[in-house]
């Protein structure tokens, strides 16, 4: 068995169900709402999720991640969650309609509740909706608990708004939904050694396009790594960042790549955490290796004082 078929039976649950990419503020209020109700009950308190996302499954293609699977698993389990379910996703399991779900999910287990906010839908064709779940939580005995949704400048905060600020380049906008800095994490990999070259050498990010990026240019960062809790790493340094696709030298691959300040040992292999806390300048071509190599020192210089100051 598997995902949430593996839940043991006779356990009295309070579930609620979701993607939960970023774990941003509004899934932080209906996490808190899932532990309280779940409390109150003498109950475990349980997120169900799904790998891979839906959209990939049901469209071929998701939208861009928010979140490491590893970091979202961990912040969910921060928030208090007694177990954290992942669920196979396949055709076979979209299949389900919201009442075939349900019974499944309480099948020899005491489901008490399901919390839900009135956005939140699923089942095939997604018709378990607050009102559907409502009315079979009749037969099935279980309660629905309403979790009313997060509301920022006068929008609910959700992970497509999150994404449409990254792609605008407003970091603090999408911090104030995130409740954090946005951040990437990748494994370090071998680049070109051109950084090394002109006495900046960067750790260079693997990364594949299903993480959501902020616009090309210069940042100050702050990065994380060892261990192995991603909320608690071992090491931590701050840095400057260029992502982009470096047209001083012929316009190539988009590359994310950090200048570690004072850190000078290997981390090939390394699995790091970048967060980005600013960014100081666009992407630019420079017509020489010299003044691409002063403008370095002053991005260094400046980004050592931003992130002097940031908290």
């Amino acid at each position: 068995m598997a995902g949430m078929d593996a839940l043991p039976e006779k356990l009295r649950i309070v579930v609620t169900l979701g993607i939960f990419d970023g774990v941003h503020r509004g899934h932080q209020r209906v996490l808190r709402e899932t532990v309280r109700v779940a409390r109150s009950l003498w109950a475990q308190s349980v997120v169900l999720t799904f790998e891979p996302h839906p959209a990939a499954v049901l469209r071929g293609a998701a939208p861009p991640l928010l979140c490491d699977p590893a970091e979202r698993l961990a912040r969910l389990r921060a928030a208090g969650i007694d177990s954290v379910v992942v669920q196979p996703f396949d055709r076979e399991f979209a299949a389900q309609s919201a009442e075939q779900f349900l019974h499944r999910l309480a099948g020899g287990r005491r489901l008490e509740a399901l919390v839900m906010t009135s956005e939140s839908s699923f089942g095939r064709d997604r018709d378990g909706t607050l009102a559907e779940v409502r009315r079979l939580s009749a037969s099935l005995g279980y309660e629905v608990v309403e979790a009313t949704q997060l509301s920022v400048g006068g929008e609910p905060v959700s992970s497509t708004r999150i994404r449409r600020l990254l792609d605008e380049g407003r970091l603090s906008a999408a911090a104030r939904l995130l409740g954090r800095r946005y951040a990437v994490t990748g494994e370090i990999v071998h680049g070109d050694g051109r950084g090394r070259e002109l006495g900046y050498p960067t750790a260079n990010f693997g990364f594949t396009e299903e993480v959501c990026m902020p616009p090309d240019g210069i940042y100050a960062v702050r990065l994380s790594w060892g261990g192995d809790d991603p909320l608690a790493p071992l090491r931590r340094a701050d840095g400057v960042a260029s992502l982009g696709v470096r047209p001083t030298f012929g316009v190539g691959r988009r590359v994310l790549e950090a200048y570690l300040f004072d850190i000078s040992e290997d981390l090939y292999g390394q699995r790091m955490r970048l967060e980005f806390v600013r960014r100081q300048r666009g992407e630019k071509r420079f017509s020489s290796v010299a003044g691409l190599i002063r403008q370095m020192d002053r991005d260094a210089e400046r980004a050592r004082a931003i992130l002097g100051f940031a908290r």
